[in-house]
């Protein structure tokens, strides 16, 4: 297979068009971290906003030294919240657990939804039982996109002791919220997690009886 040339990479980010700097950004899938980052921080501060945003992404999937400082920076002060959501779903791919302080500041602090969304899923990405605390405070949320997400990472997270706080979504009428639940449930074997799982089964929304199938099959338990 034949490796992307560093240099045609460089100059495509460097074109006025917005559509070449986003194809060279996608060239740096196969190319290693060492090289990928140098390249991908020409563009951190570039001024389309769908290049800044797939820059700060590729940050999380390319891990250096120099990424999580980065990412930390945008996720606390960048003025775009498109951004820091971005930097908070990053610094979960990352998977460096000095995140873990970060992402729960941004959850408490920062006005934005999709920031506090964003931080609430990598919070379970990085699969740290501290976070168990936020999530039940994003679980007990209004805003049904925070549900989802504390939902999924309390799964992640595997915490147990939050069951019978989860399991008041088995009758939500968001499907996604029960889907949600349907595969966290499959992180948490239990008598109480099976039970839900074969009511969820019989669901009447096709994509969370899938989903707790699934999640029985994962559980060793049939529907």
């Amino acid at each position: 297979m034949n490796q992307p040339n560093l240099e045609a990479i460089a100059r495509q980010l460097e074109s006025p068009n917005s559509r070449d700097r986003l194809l060279a950004l996608t060239c740096l899938r196969k190319v290693s971290p060492q090289d990928a980052v140098p390249l991908i921080k020409k563009v951190l501060e570039d001024e389309n906003l769908p290049v800044r945003s797939m820059a700060v992404f590729a940050l999380g999937i390319k891990p250096t030294e120099d990424c999580y400082p980065i990412l930390t920076k945008l996720l606390e002060a960048d003025a775009d919240y498109g951004i820091r959501a971005d930097a908070a779903g990053a610094l979960g791919y990352l998977g460096d657990i000095r995140a873990f302080e970060p992402l729960v500041r941004a959850f408490y602090e920062d006005t934005s939804w999709l920031v506090r969304f964003s931080a609430a899923v990598s919070l379970g990405n990085l699969q740290d039982r501290r976070a168990k605390d936020v999530l039940l405070e994003a679980l007990d949320s209004d805003e049904v996109v925070l549900q989802q997400a504390a939902i999924a990472a309390l799964g992640e997270i595997k915490e147990i002791e939050a069951l019978d706080q989860m399991l008041r979504f088995a009758s939500s009428e968001d499907w996604l919220l029960r889907q949600r639940l349907a595969e966290a449930l499959g992180n948490l074997d239990g008598e109480k997690s099976i039970s839900a799982l074969r009511f969820l089964a019989k669901d009447n929304h096709p994509q969370v009886r899938q989903a707790a199938i699934i999640a029985l099959e994962r559980l060793g338990k049939e529907s």
